[in-house]
């Protein structure tokens, strides 16, 4: 109604209330709009369902404006009338909000009524830390948060007015001395008035309030247009009005509630719209803060990060658990310097959001909704992620990786000795080796220096020249004219290089073994000497080859890499249900990655796991039909864990690490941030997981990571060997034995008996040892002529028919 007055009689109403909609120009409103500013802090924390609070009285133009911002981007609002809610009421507004898992609501009411809510708010157990409140209010540093805070509830709001400011804290302190009335735009309007030369005491058309129609004040509209043009710095900052007499170009401050009381974030004006300054609000005073209370640490039960010790039943806190993460936890509150709690994630998950719900899960579900303060395990840094949560830098570099189940070892086979070399080069050494005979062969027949004369005595021993002629004479002497005949006949040419000796000459210098006959001549020699190179250096190579090929045990990998899995169907695969692996493989746009994805999808049954332990689980009790997509540090880690029956195949398919995750603002991030680049600097990440993984493996040094495996020999690595020698020996008795029944067919051929007494006549010869054992196992005669000499078996009608024919 004063409002109407004022316009009627051209009189300007100078208020400091809510600002409204009107079209009365003479409305001079000194308080900011804020729905501008509180759309933007929206947007900032990306809500895109909450609930709006207000009051009749002040909230209805902002919340006019935030529903049709809401309408232009689907955002969801519930709007609830403060003065119409009852307690009843008021219950079932958190309780729906509790089902539907949201905790997002905006308040915007006179200061009194809003401390009243807030009252409620506690009451009620609504200040967790899954809420989150902004307070659409100019007065933020005027509302008491105390018992708010305790619970640990997000709150933001606005403030106007800066306490810090020297000249804001000077004109309060005069304000509570003085109650002083003077007001800075009416004295700045007057000036105005006085430059203009407004004379604004002449009686010419005063106006009469009482009269009727109502006469407007004829100088009304000249004290609005100076009042317009005021341009200032006040209490609340810039002041300016535009043509419709409300505020512009003015700055509000966002805050929020830290641990320590009320901190600056951030700021809006019309130009910049909102912008966050919360990287300069927040050092290393924080720190000290942060000691003040118990953080809640969340965490996933996983080998070899957070385990529960054998005794954990006797424990309690911390102490219940072991492993990599729970000692880094340690040193990053020993860094950092505050108190924490380890609490295990209830549902067993990393953390995934419902493509359906859009709500989180796992651990990153815990840091959004408030349900804990940072978040310490083996949490993938992804894109996803870091839209709604912070990471600090990466403590462990990793890739997601292949395991499968280890093939069984595939021994040395039987003729294994025959692997260093290839099959090639045993074909050339084969045909090298008849060429050089046959060439030494021939060399020997053409060379005139191979052959020799040679003569023998009565017993068949080569005699020397000297022993010759003076045999020759003796003879001579007393012998017939055809008996001197004969021994004057020149000696017999021999040549010992056949071709049986040439294949033993080259077959014992390949063997490394000596032999009774070597080259005389020039070219033999040649022949000889290369081969003898040719021996040494297929010899030497063989033999370093050798060993490794008897000693390691190969195991044969069906897998090898993400491409051998994505060609065929036979081996399944698959990841963990809710996880960055997953993720991975979903938005991949690299073909190989995307048809692995097609097919785990529509895999039946279904290729994806729950945990990790059902994972490796699967894999060793697939018999090699199931490969496990995980993550590179948790693959070495279970390859160092008895049975020691799986293994990683290929290299990594991408390359990630893993992070401490903390809630979008915390006060936590730069100081662990800082402290993971600490503790990598000082080596102690390095060492933690040398610790974890390899010092308290159990499947020794070599780990399951080695194809090869070194080891002693046993019979099957050499049984190939035996199998020669007893096949070699067979061999040779085969042969004896054909050579023992064509000689003694021979001989029974000749002396006309049967080839069975032949035989025996023969094996009784040569077991009784009759005669003497010459050089080179001959048999040496007894020292009367060759044609006088009778084997013992003989009859003695044939001894004397051949005595006589002989002498």
């Amino acid at each position: 109604m004063l409002m109407s007055f004022c316009g009627a009689l051209h009189v300007c109403f100078v208020t400091p209330s809510f600002p409204i909609e009107t079209a009365n120009q003479f409305v001079i409103q000194l308080r900011p709009e804020l729905q501008d500013a509180l759309v933007g802090v929206i947007d900032h924390y990306g809500w895109n369902k909450f609930v709006y609070m207000y009051s009749s009285d002040s909230g209805l133009s902002v919340l006019q404006k935030v529903l049709d911002t809401a309408a232009e981007r689907n955002w969801l609002v519930t709007s609830v009338n403060v003065e119409t809610m009852t307690e009843a009421s008021f219950l079932k507004v958190f309780q729906d909000l509790d089902k539907r898992k949201e905790g997002q609501i905006i308040i915007d009411c006179e200061t009194e009524r809003l401390t009243g809510i807030l009252k409620k708010i506690v009451e009620q157990g609504k200040n967790a830390k899954s809420y989150h409140y902004i307070l659409a209010n100019l007065g933020f540093l005027d509302i008491d948060l105390t018992d708010l805070r305790k619970g640990g509830a997000n709150i933001t709001g606005f403030q106007l007015v800066n306490n810090s400011e020297p000249a804001v804290s000077r004109v309060v302190q005069q304000w509570m001395e003085f109650d002083n009335k003077d007001s800075k735009v009416p004295k700045s309007g007057l000036k105005n008035l006085r430059r203009q030369r407004i004379d604004i005491s002449r009686r010419g058309n005063a106006g009469e309030c009482l009269a009727n129609p109502p006469a407007p004040w004829g100088q009304g509209i000249d004290i609005q247009r100076a009042l317009q043009q005021v341009r200032i710095d006040g209490l609340t900052g810039h002041i300016q009005f535009n043509e419709k007499g409300r505020r512009t170009n003015y700055t509000v401050s966002v805050m929020e509630l830290a641990p320590s009381g009320p901190k600056k974030v951030g700021y809006w004006n019309e130009d910049e719209k909102y912008v966050t300054t919360a990287s300069l609000v927040r050092g290393s005073n924080e720190t000290g803060v942060l000691q003040n209370r118990t953080y809640i640490v969340t965490t996933i039960l996983e080998s070899p990060y957070v385990m529960l010790k054998k005794n954990h039943e006797q424990l309690a806190g911390n102490d219940k658990y072991e492993g990599y993460i729970v000692e880094l936890a340690a040193e990053i509150a020993k860094h950092v310097g505050y108190q924490y709690k380890l609490k295990v994630v209830s549902d067993g998950k990393y953390g995934a959001r419902d493509p359906e719900t859009k709500m989180w899960n796992g651990m990153v579900g815990e840091l959004v909704y408030g349900k804990a303060d940072v978040a310490v395990a083996p949490l993938t840094i992804t894109l996803v992620r870091e839209e709604v949560i912070d990471f600090s830098k990466p403590f462990m570099s990793l890739g997601i990786s292949i395991m499968i189940k280890k093939p069984t070892k595939s021994k040395p086979g039987v003729f294994s000795f025959l692997d260093p070399l290839a099959y090639e080069i045993w074909m050339c050494i084969v045909f090298a080796y008849i060429g050089v005979s046959v060439v030494l062969f021939l060399v020997s027949r053409f060379s005139p220096y191979e052959w020799h004369a040679e003569d023998y005595e009565e017993a068949g021993e080569p005699q020397s020249p000297n022993q010759a002629s003076a045999s020759n004479g003796a003879m001579q002497q007393g012998q017939t004219p055809t008996q001197q005949n004969t021994n004057q006949q020149s000696p017999e040419q021999t040549n010992e290089f056949g071709i049986f000796n040439s294949l033993w000459f080259s077959l014992g210098a390949f063997m490394q073994q000596g032999c009774d006959i070597s080259p005389r001549s020039l070219s033999g020699r040649i022949v000889g000497g290369v081969w003898w190179f040719f021996t040494l250096i297929i010899i030497s190579s063989y033999t370093a080859n050798l060993a490794a090929f008897l000693t390691v045990e190969r195991m044969v990998s069906p897998i090898e890499s993400a491409e051998d899995l994505a060609k065929q169907t036979e081996i399944a695969y698959g990841t963990l249900d809710a996880g960055s692996t997953k993720e991975f493989f979903r938005r991949s746009k690299i073909a190989v990655f995307e048809k692995m994805w097609s097919y785990m999808k529509a895999a039946d049954p279904s290729v994806f796991v729950k945990t990790t332990d059902e994972g490796v689980m699967r894999v060793r009790k697939s018999k090699g039909k199931y490969a496990y997509l995980l993550e590179s540090t948790m693959n070495e880690y279970i390859e160092q864990r008895k049975p020691c029956d799986t293994m990683k195949v290929g290299g990594n398919l991408d390359s990630k690490g893993y992070g401490i995750a903390t809630p979008k603002g915390s006060a936590l991030r730069n100081p662990v941030n800082l402290a993971v680049l600490k503790l990598n600097e000082q080596g102690l990440l390095d060492k933690l997981k040398n610790k974890w993984w390899y010092d308290k493996g159990e499947c020794g040094s070599g780990g399951g990571d080695s194809k090869d495996k070194t080891s002693a020999l046993s019979l099957s690595n050499v049984a190939g060997v035996f199998y020669i020698l007893i096949g070699g020996l067979g061999l040779a008795m085969l042969v004896a034995l054909v050579e023992f029944c064509y000689k003694s067919r021979t001989e029974s051929q000749r002396m006309k008996q049967s080839i069975n007494d032949a035989m025996r006549c023969s094996t009784l010869t040569r077991m009784s040892g009759n005669g003497s054992g010459g050089e080179n196992g001959r048999i040496l005669a007894h020292d009367f002529p060759k044609t006088v000499q009778t084997l013992p078996c003989m009859s003695h009608t044939a001894s004397m028919g051949l005595g006589a024919s002989g002498m």
